[in-house]
């Protein structure tokens, strides 16, 4: 029998925060990869003299990309050489690594992920990233494309990043716009980028050629058709007619305008999945020893085994990544006969893989992530193994105790069928069978200490939806925060008399961070007592 009412949700807890992503475009990646590799001797990647990297195809040699002096003898991307040479005929070719770049732009992927909780790519030169609430962390989002600017100086890629609420919108600004661009949260998408060409949608160039055939060549021109009535709508009518068959989002102009400003839901697929537990640490000063190293990833070992347990899991397979000041990423990777979570174990193995790490100019970040988990129940196998060599396990102890003081003085804590916190728990000797519950309770969120019995306190001001604004405990005055609730517990009415009044719980956060579960007795006006009373029903960690 459930005896609590439905909790009502009124809080005035932060919203959600908007979504923010960063889009990165390496618009020299594949120059910007041969000037670093082996192939490139010295003085090959300069741009003093035309150079071209080419594909072979069916109809010959197509140039891939060209660096700038052979932009300006005329070359471009796409162009067949043999046009090419045509203009420059002392343009140099070398031959382009499609699949070693989008390797690259992996790689890139993953050293990104140090601006955000997870990165896409967008091949062939692309990245996005989630920056949604980390911005605060660099100094603000301009300071953070300031920064992803300059670390991809570092590493010799010239980049064109852009920050704006959605992936299509941050897309067309790194590419049309100038580099740093942000689109905030609060403008108005269409109007904001309603110069750019309509080749910022990233639709197919058959479809730009029917676009601008018909006029359409800025996005103003599409939104114009998209958002109004009478002639306007029968002008967008007459696109979708024209574009119904093309499902796919690079060939319908319409779909691609509806990502852009947020109406169609945009999938994007991280490179590193999402669901996977995942601890890191980022250092203060980059490390280069390696009892350092060590240090940390012991301590990256206990968290993931804190992690594990919260998920009732055990690691099958762990990858460890060491970003170093470089820009390289270092992994090593680990495979489990059986799944675990003991963080000695995992020291201990890794231990053995980390010696032929190059740590470079030192190591900025060390990320642990268990890419691979099973189901592991919770036991206490080792603590009873351990204890049992010393005769001291806990059901031993137990058995001592009961036999030497008697079946009464030895207790253990129970669940019992009750919504009323204090009534949740009760105790009884180990020895005896567990009272007949309900089921478990879906309890919401409790706190982990519980005050017995509750505290009173002083409510010097609350707000016209019922909950403390400032309220005074122990002698102090608190300023409340943050407040989430109410959840409603009603009286056990088969226990308490008809004048028992029921409970508003409340969680509260003050302005120092600190967290506590308070609850009001009783309602003005309901008929069973004076005003309503406050307690403190305990403390959140």
């Amino acid at each position: 029998m459930n005896t609590a009412s439905s909790p009502q949700s009124v809080s005035n807890l932060p919203a959600a925060p908007p979504r923010r992503i960063m889009a990165i475009w390496a618009s020299e990646l594949a120059l910007d990869r041969w000037r670093h590799s082996e192939n490139c001797k010295a003085g090959e990647g300069a741009d003093s003299e035309p150079l071209a990297l080419i594909t072979e195809t069916a109809h010959g040699p197509r140039i891939d990309a060209a660096n700038a002096a052979g932009l300006a003898a005329g070359a471009a991307k796409g162009m067949m050489l043999a046009d090419a040479r045509t203009l420059c005929p002392a343009i140099a070719v070398r031959p382009s690594d499609p699949a070693g770049d989008l390797a690259f732009l992996e790689r890139l992927a993953i050293w990104a992920q140090r601006w955000g909780p997870w990165s896409a790519m967008d091949a062939p030169d692309g990245l996005l990233v989630d920056v949604s609430a980390v911005a605060h962390l660099f100094g603000g989002e301009r300071r953070l494309l300031a920064d992803v600017e300059a670390r991809c100086t570092a590493r010799g890629l010239s980049v064109s990043a852009a920050i704006a609420p959605t992936a299509g919108a941050a897309w067309a600004l790194a590419h049309f716009a100038a580099s740093g661009a942000i689109l905030g949260p609060d403008e108005d998408i269409a109007a904001r980028l309603a110069d750019l060409p309509v080749a910022a949608l990233r639709l197919d160039n058959d479809v730009l050629l029917v676009l601008r055939r018909l006029g359409l060549k800025r996005l103003g021109d599409l939104t114009s058709v998209g958002e109004g009535r009478g002639d306007e709508q029968r002008g967008r009518d007459a696109l979708h007619r024209r574009f119904r068959n093309r499902k796919s989002p690079a060939a319908n102009p319409l779909i691609r305008m509806d990502q852009l400003a947020g109406r169609v839901p945009e999938p994007l697929l991280p490179v590193v999945p999402l669901t996977a537990a995942l601890v890191q640490r980022r250092l203060l000063e980059p490390i280069r020893h390696r009892d350092l190293l060590d240090t940390v990833v012991r301590d990256l070992a206990e968290d993931m085994a804190r992690e594990l347990e919260g998920r009732g899991e055990g690691a099958r397979r762990l990858q460890l990544g060491m970003w170093r000041v470089d820009g390289e990423v270092v992994v090593r990777e680990l495979e489990m006969a059986a799944a675990t979570r003991d963080p000695a174990h995992i020291l201990r193995l890794f231990t053995a893989r980390l010696d032929d790490v190059d740590a470079g100019f030192g190591i900025e970040m060390v990320r642990l992530r268990a890419s691979w988990a099973e189901p592991l129940g919770l036991d206490q196998t080792d603590l009873e193994a351990a204890a049992e060599a010393h005769g001291t396990s806990l059901a031993a102890c137990m058995d001592r105790l009961t036999v030497r003081l008697g079946k009464g003085a030895v207790q253990r804590p129970v669940l019992k069928a009750s919504h009323v916190p204090e009534r949740a728990q009760g105790w009884q000797p180990p020895l005896e069978a567990e009272p007949a519950t309900q089921g478990q309770l879906a309890f919401h969120t409790r706190p982990i200490k519980l005050l017995e019995p509750a505290e009173g306190i002083a409510v010097l001001y609350a707000s016209p939806d019922g909950y403390p604004q400032r309220f005074r405990w122990r002698g102090e005055v608190f300023e409340v925060a943050r407040v989430e609730g109410p959840e409603r517990i009603a009286p056990e009415w088969w226990r308490e008399k008809g004048t028992a009044r029921l409970r508003d719980y409340y969680r509260i956060e003050d302005a120092k961070g600190r967290r506590y579960w308070l609850y009001r007795l009783g309602l003005i006006g309901d008929g069973r007592g004076g005003a309503p009373e406050w307690f403190v029903q305990g403390l959140f960690a």
